[in-house]
């Protein structure tokens, strides 16, 4: 089955108590793992930050959803134990226990009122109320990415083929490539046609190089032009290239580039796009939101 919303775990995870017995947030994990059986795909499936599994996540969020309502309670660092409403509330046998149902204690409300900034929240009854903090969070920092991913290449893609040659040597800079901007400049070979031809240091002592060939296009990009690429290395006894289009690969192209010895990375429009946004190329940082938790080795000594 799919990995379940936070809200759909609080029950299950409120009945790994039921024994009274103190249990780690491991133990929980893989309780309630076999439970859903989830699968090693799924358990190891990732938030988009990549710093944290999905099933992780949304199990410390029931866990401290059902915690801020006295369900549960720490008994020492990295374990829980369920309270005396915890019990009770079992001994009632609900069907399902949720945000909605939380609301019934006065603890929960006080901890929603902070949280939201709303003197109440309202039942999810869509998509949004079935996800994470994080993950809304994460889901709205993908939406502004993509959105600014977009405009980034269509501004890359109006721009001269001298501008595009620039960006393509200040990105690699960047990314660790050639050394000063001045040696990765001398190191770029001849303007090409819409887009630049070259080589590069792969590394700041110059120990090996690397041929670029970028394209300003919008066709997509075939095995042919890859091929003539791949030949262009080997005239040069070279064994490492970055292919670099605006616009994208055909599949028989990604194909041939994996069935080949010589080591070719194919970098398209998105991905482009991308790597600039990471590196800090033709982007400027707005507004930083630094996500924090609790450091329970701090906590753990007294």
């Amino acid at each position: 089955m799919a990995i379940p919303d936070f809200q759909t775990i609080m029950l299950p995870l409120l009945h790994c108590f039921s024994d009274g017995q103190e249990h780690s947030t491991q133990e929980l994990l893989d309780n309630l793992a076999e439970k859903f059986s989830l699968t090693e795909e799924e358990l190891n499936a990732l938030l988009p930050s990549g710093k944290q599994t999905v099933f992780y996540n949304r199990v410390g969020w029931a866990r401290t959803y059902l915690t801020k309502a006295g369900l549960l309670e720490m008994s020492r660092r990295s374990y829980y134990r369920i309270t005396e409403r915890g019990r009770q509330v079992l001994g009632r046998n609900p069907s399902r226990v949720d945000m909605k149902f939380l609301e019934q204690f006065p603890e929960y409300i006080e901890f929603r009122e902070r949280e939201s900034g709303r003197r109440k929240s309202k039942e999810p009854d869509d998509e949004a109320g079935e996800k994470t903090p994080e993950e809304v969070l994460e889901d709205a920092y993908e939406e502004i990415r993509d959105g600014l991913a977009q405009e980034l290449l269509g501004l890359v893609k109006r721009s001269t083929p001298s501008f595009f040659e620039r960006l393509v040597v200040e990105l690699l800079v960047k990314m660790g490539y050639g050394g000063s901007r001045r040696d990765a400049a001398r190191a770029v070979g001849q303007v090409g046609d819409e887009g630049i031809d070259g080589i590069i240091d792969e590394d700041r002592l110059g120990l090996d190089t690397i041929y670029i060939q970028a394209k300003k296009w919008d066709n997509v990009v075939g095995r042919p032009e890859i091929q003539k690429f791949v030949g262009a290395l080997m005239g040069k006894r070279a064994k490492k290239g970055i292919f670099i289009t605006t616009s994208s690969f055909s599949a028989d192209a990604v194909n041939y580039v994996s069935s080949i010895d010589a080591k070719i990375v194919l970098i398209d429009g998105k991905r482009l796009a991308e790597l600039m946004i990471d590196y800090d190329v033709g982007v400027t940082p707005v507004t930083n939101y630094q996500l924090k938790r609790i450091d329970s080795d701090y906590f753990g000594n007294g």
